[in-house]
């Protein structure tokens, strides 16, 4: 049996949970074989029709959002589609990142149905910064150390693989991303660190209720390999906790 999800906030319109890093949120045609989905289990757990209203790719862990109602499920489809909702990630990469930047790096869609090379470049903006960063006596490339930095950051757009993309064509690859990092830095992670995932996860959702008059913040805290993981490196003080808080609803229009 399944360990029960974490649920980070419910009412009667909406519920949001910690997604579980290699856990897929629902069916589709590039899951074949696979048996265990978060819609389903979220589901079974709450004894009640869920609906995703957004997306988290596989190996990203944190906070998810999924309406208890199809009107739920459209007014906060609507404000992810108007980019009114607020996200914070919180990554691994290599390297020492930026101290802040504007990621402006138009994507061309990955969705396997037709050639990359074929899809138009869509606009694509990240803003990231560098919240901590460690050098480990370790050479696991071609130099003597290896350096590794905290990065946080808040997509304006949502691209499939936005984050991963934009800060691998940057020049600092997610630590665990097989498609867009560096292998020898991942089996480091994985063989010498004891973290096998994408050290990748949603930290942080901020959104207008889509009934009430109040704006909704959800913190998400990490799992227990990327928790050990910056206990390990000093940056137990950028640990996110679980956690939800109220506030005057945003009145300002969307970009």
């Amino acid at each position: 049996m399944s360990e029960a999800l974490t649920i980070l906030h419910q009412d009667e319109h909406l519920v949001a949970v910690h997604k579980p890093a290699g856990l897929l949120v629902h069916r589709s045609a590039l899951a074949r074989g696979e048996r265990e989905f978060l819609l389903q289990r979220l589901r079974d757990q709450l004894g009640q029709r869920v609906y995703p209203v957004h997306r988290l790719d596989r190996p990203t862990s944190g906070a998810m959002i999924f309406a208890l109602s199809k009107a739920a499920a459209a007014r906060l489809a609507d404000a992810f589609t108007e980019r009114r909702v607020t996200k914070r990630y919180l990554a691994v990469v290599r390297g020492v990142g930026p101290e802040h930047d504007w990621l402006d790096y138009p994507l061309r869609e990955e969705d396997g149905t037709r050639p990359k090379a074929e899809m138009p470049a869509m606009e694509a903006l990240t803003e990231v910064r560098r919240l901590d960063s460690v050098e480990l006596p370790v050479q696991v490339d071609r130099y003597p150390q290896s350096r590794y930095s905290l990065m946080q950051a808040s997509p304006v757009t949502g691209r499939r693989h936005q984050i991963r993309r934009h800060l691998s064509q940057r020049g600092y690859p997610i630590i665990g991303d097989a498609k867009h990092g560096k292998g020898n830095h991942n089996r480091f992670f994985k063989e010498r660190l004891a973290c096998p995932r994408l050290l990748l996860a949603a930290v942080c959702l901020a959104f207008d209720h889509p009934f009430e008059a109040y704006r909704l913040t959800l913190s998400c805290a990490l799992d227990a390999p990327m928790s050990a993981l910056f206990e390990r490196f000093g940056w137990g003080g950028h640990l996110p906790v679980n956690g939800t808080s109220l506030s005057a609803p945003n009145l300002e229009p969307s970009a």
